[in-house]
Order: structure tokens, then sequence, then C-alpha cells
């Protein structure tokens, strides 16, 4: 680092600890959800965004429905608001973790959500005006131990800078600060001072490596995701699928994913996704679903049926997907009508990043993996 220029030297290498911290937990539907705490934004956000969606039947609205997927997208909405306003490296800042993960804040921030129309993110602003090589992994035992585990470079090769004589790369983690407060990160993240550089300071991440424990006491799922800002809301629609809509894990992994992160105040959504009917529903409810090719709110393109695009533009949201992975699935129009309805602005765009690996353990023991098709995923036993 000395020889490249860097600003870390020897002294702040010597004092840095890995340090144990407590996980963040919560419990939605009866099922024990366990993730990381800071300095990961990830099970703070995963959390509040869990107890929010509590309150609604997601289950009765339908999967990728205009109207689940609306819900969810005002869900993370505020949670993202949230987290670039609040957190950071508690080591530094006084993160309000009990308030941000309790159930009654979760209560009245749900109560702002209207069921018919898409809010405005900027009505939630929190302050001024994330990766290819995030790895992750998912262990369960014979024993029943499970570890859920996220590690990450940043962005494509982090800093593109090899170690000489080492053969290993530097990360771009600072790229995960606050450089400047109401300016976006290269993840299009807009966050707070909570999150500004200091000496010795832990950056915020997005990871979000968890553990679902159902009302029985036994471990039910281990899932986790690279993704850069995506992996929170991936991870949200792993356990929702899981929990709400019954899906097996493979079916979860593979479906196809829809992300918002505040701002920019747009739904992205992947390849064949979204019928036009749900953009049309999401659109006249007053969401923003648009095409584009950059990370935002995102799912991949053609991920949502164009019924379910259109649902969300109809409620206000600006929709974007990113060309991805064609998934060959398809959305009822009736979806993509009722989002656009909803006024979601709905829209085509790269492939959200993500490379969910799941282990779903069966009541009989069995395990069970769900390797994304998205990248080079691979479920494996002994």
């Amino acid at each position: 680092m000395r020889r490249g220029g860097g600003l870390i030297d020897r002294v702040d290498l010597a004092g840095y600890d890995a340090v144990w911290r407590e996980p963040i937990q919560t419990v939605y539907r009866g099922y024990e959800v366990i993730s990381m705490p800071p300095a990961s934004s990830g099970g703070t956000t995963l959390t509040q965004m869990l107890n929010i969606v509590e309150g609604f039947d997601l289950t009765a609205a339908g999967w990728h429905s205009a109207e689940a997927i609306h819900l969810a997208v005002e869900t993370m909405r505020r949670a993202y608001a949230d987290r670039n306003f609040y957190l950071g490296d508690t080591d530094y800042v006084d993160v309000p973790l009990d308030r941000l993960t309790s159930k009654a804040y979760a209560d009245s921030l749900r109560q702002s959500i209207d069921p018919a129309r898409a809010s405005a993110s900027e009505d939630f602003n929190r302050v001024p005006i994330e990766s290819e090589n995030t790895t992750h992994f998912s262990v369960i035992d014979a024993a029943g131990n499970a570890v859920s585990v996220t590690t990450t470079l940043n962005s494509s090769f982090g800093s593109g800078v090899v170690v000489r004589g080492a053969g290993f790369l530097l990360n771009n983690e600072m790229d995960d600060f606050t450089s400047r407060a109401g300016v976006p990160n290269m993840y299009g993240l807009v966050q707070g001072e909570a999150n500004a550089i200091a000496p010795g300071k832990r950056m915020l991440s997005a990871m979000t490596p968890t553990i679902v424990i159902n009302p029985e006491g036994r471990t039910e799922l281990i899932t986790g995701t690279p993704g850069g800002s995506t992996i929170i809301t991936t991870v949200f629609q792993i356990v929702t699928n899981h929990i709400d809509f019954g899906l097996p894990v493979q079916t979860s992994v593979d479906a196809p994913r829809f992300h918002h992160q505040h701002l920019p105040d747009v739904i992205q959504f992947e390849n064949g996704g979204l019928p036009n009917s749900v953009i049309a529903g999401l659109r006249s409810l007053g969401h923003h679903v648009s095409e584009r090719t950059g990370i935002s709110h995102q799912f991949e393109e053609g991920s949502l049926p164009d019924s379910v695009i259109e649902a969300l533009r109809r409620m206000g949201y600006g929709v974007s997907g990113r060309a991805c992975l064609t998934l060959n699935l398809d959305l009822r129009d009736s979806v993509m009508a009722a989002l656009t309805a909803l006024g979601h602005v709905v829209s085509k765009s790269d492939c959200l990043s993500g490379n969910v690996e799941s282990i779903y353990i069966a009541p009989d023991g069995m395990r069970v993996g769900g390797a994304d098709p998205r990248g080079d995923s691979k479920a494996m036993g002994y």
C-alpha cells in the first residue's frame, strides 16, 4: 500500500482487530430470523423490512402480484432511507438499533404506506441531496450447525491493485463510506454523515448473511448473496418467498427479483419478470418503472411480467431493469397492469447483481440446496 501511495500504514493494520458483535434478530410470522449486525447494514435493514411487511398479508396479495410488489417496494423505500441516514460503524456512531429494529417503529412506518398509491422517495429523505466480487456461502453440517458467510472486495477486482509477491487483490471498500453527504456511491446509494470516513472506522456494507429459525426452534433456512446494494432486498425476497409464499428453495432462488433502495426513486426488475399488466398496475399506483442500464432500484430486465411493471408504474414508481438472464417466466398481464395502475415506473436495464446460496432444512432433516442460475453457484452435500 505504501508503494502504491495508499493512505493506510502499518499502524492502521496493527491497530485493527476483528470484533464480535451480537447478531440482529427478529421474529417474522413466528420464524426467528438472525442476521449480520453493523458495520453491515444488512441485518438491521432486513429486520426493519420484515417487521414492516409483517403487517401485510403477502400471501393473499399473491406472489409477484402488483399489490405484493408495491407493498414490498414501499417497505424497501422506507428501510433504505433509514439505512442511508442512520447506519454506520457502531464504534463511531450512535446508531438507534433498538428503535430501527423494533416492531413499534415498523408499525409507524407501515401506517405511512398507501396500499393504492406509490409514495415519493423525497418524502423520506434523511440526508441532503455497492458487487461482482462479493462471495457468499451457506453451510450446515450433520449436527445442524449452520453458518452463513459473506465476504467481499466490493466492486469488480476491488481496487484493481494486486499486492506484489502476495497474489491477492486489495478491496475498494472505501466506496462504501459516504464521501460526501447527498452524493451517490457506485451503487447509487445516497448516504449520510453517520457513514462518513474516519480513522479506524468500519464502512457500512450491505452484506446480509442470514439464518432463519422456525417457530419450533429448528433451523429452517440459511441464505445470503452478493450484489452490492441489492443484497438486502434479495435476501428479503428469499425470506418472504419462503415464509409468505411457500416457494420451494430452488424456485425461490430462481425467481425474478426487483429492487428499490429509496434513491434513485425507481423500481428495477429482471429480464422477463413482470408482465405489462403488472407494470401498468405499478405505474397506476404512482411508482416509477423505467428502462435504464445502471444500478438503482433494480430487478433484472424481463424478470417481471409486463403487467406487473405497468401496475407498478401506475402506482407512481420508476421501474427499471438490467439485462441479465431470461428466466422464461410468464407473469400474468394482470399483474403488470396492476403495478402500473399503482403508479410504478417500470424500465429495462442490465441484470441485477445477485448469486444466492440457500439451504432449506426440511422437517425430516433433509437438506435441500438452492443454487442461483445467475452465477456459478453450486449446491453440494457430503
